[in-house]
């Protein structure tokens, strides 16, 4: 039977061969050239004020909480349905996570419902640009400068999207970014952190170096460097940096590939989604998305557990997405409530995600999208559907 992963790591150009020049240039922990190569092609490529690789999305999360002194008592508005990084970078620090639900739509945090979050103790909105489909960062620049609020830009799908032809990363005081090895630009495990407020830089530098002037010391700056801050070892390891430099020199035919599967995904399926009352992602036309993922979103939870059972017995592997963090036991424990975002909750037990990756091959997509138009939704489903119980097919 022939067997489709959801994902699968690829090499694309001059991976392998940056990976030996590391050894024989005797640099493979950080903060070397091939870090430098990345961070440059970032900040050039993005317009940010300044690149700096990390050893995840995580840690970045985390250095942006270290960068906003916040501290315990403190609030921070970020959605429900996102990975639970993105609470866990801030609530490490005693912050409070306040749950926003999202839009049905897009899926994005529904801006609509911050300005009733914030209190006294708000201090930032996290924004989670999901499948890399931008926020209405219009309206949220709106908020946040009316607030006098921190805005944050998780941006771990979003890697080239863009909102109105400004890239997304740069709208918020700070992003972070994603290179996991399910990303389109991977180097196993890593991210970026971007700043776009110069007055974080320097100190951003300090955080990542475990709190030292270290960086300083090496440019010759400081005679010594010594333990300044707080910070942590956030660096990420060269040989890293040098898988991920070759994927950004292929960025053009990865993200091409990319676009070229989306688009068959999308054109193939929408007949067939009508007919099923299966939802199909929702690009807003002033949205540029980087074809991260492409999903599904069934009209029951049963009916997706039917589908990923359709599937796997074929050799397909799918998955679902996450699970509400207002629903979580973390989540509990700040005061959240069942009812409390009730789209996230709804998205969470329908979504569906399929096989996208750069050496996904025409024929391995041909046999996925060949198998999906066999499968038909149970009629009781549609009823239901019809008759206003999924929110998501309403869209």
């Amino acid at each position: 039977m022939k067997q489709i992963s959801f994902n699968r790591p690829s090499v694309v150009g001059n991976e392998l061969q940056y990976l030996k020049e590391c050894f024989l240039n005797g640099h493979v922990s950080g903060n070397g050239l091939f870090t430098k190569r990345c961070e440059e092609f970032l900040e050039k490529t993005i317009k940010t004020r300044k690149a700096f690789l990390t050893t995840s999305c995580t840690h970045s999360l985390e250095m942006s909480a270290l960068l906003l002194d916040l501290i315990s008592g403190d609030e921070v508005i970020l959605p429900s349905f996102t990975f639970p990084s993105t609470a866990n970078a801030f609530a490490l620090r005693g912050v409070t996570p306040v749950f926003v639900d999202i839009r049905a739509d897009t899926l994005n945090l529904d801006e609509t419902i911050i300005e009733g979050l914030i209190t006294p103790k708000t201090k930032a909105i996290v924004v989670v640009h999901y499948a890399g489909v931008g926020c209405k960062m219009d309206e949220i620049l709106r908020i946040a400068r009316r607030h006098k609020l921190a805005l944050i830009e998780d941006n771990a799908h979003g890697l080239f999207g863009k909102y109105k032809g400004k890239n997304l990363g740069t709208f918020g005081m700070m992003a972070t970014q994603s290179f996991h090895e399910t990303k389109n630009f991977s180097c196993g495990e890593g991210g970026a952190l971007f700043v776009n407020d110069d007055e974080f830089i320097e100190r951003a530098e300090i955080i990542r170096e475990k709190g030292t002037d270290r960086s300083k010391f090496f440019r010759g700056e400081v005679d010594k460097y010594s333990w300044i801050d707080l910070g942590s070892s956030y660096v990420l390891s060269e040989l890293q940096a040098a898988f991920l430099f070759a994927q950004f020199e292929m960025a053009e035919s990865i993200q091409n590939r990319r676009r070229q599967l989306w688009l068959n995904y999308k054109t193939s399926l929408e007949e067939w989604a009508g007919h099923n009352g299966v939802k199909l992602p929702f690009v807003p036309e002033d949205v540029e998305q980087p074809f991260h993922l492409f999903y599904l979103c069934l009209p029951s939870l049963q009916e997706r557990q039917r589908m990923i059972d359709f599937l796997g017995d074929r050799g397909i592997q799918s998955l679902f997405h996450y699970q509400p963090l207002h629903l979580s036991q973390m989540g509990r424990s700040f005061g959240a409530q069942p009812g409390d975002c009730p789209v996230a909750e709804e998205i969470s037990e329908t979504i569906l995600r399929l096989p996208l990756y750069t050496e996904l091959t025409d024929e391995e997509q041909g046999y996925i999208i060949r198998r999906i138009l066999e499968f038909e939704v149970e009629k009781s489903a549609l009823i239901s559907t019809d008759s206003g119980s999924c929110l998501v097919s309403k869209v």
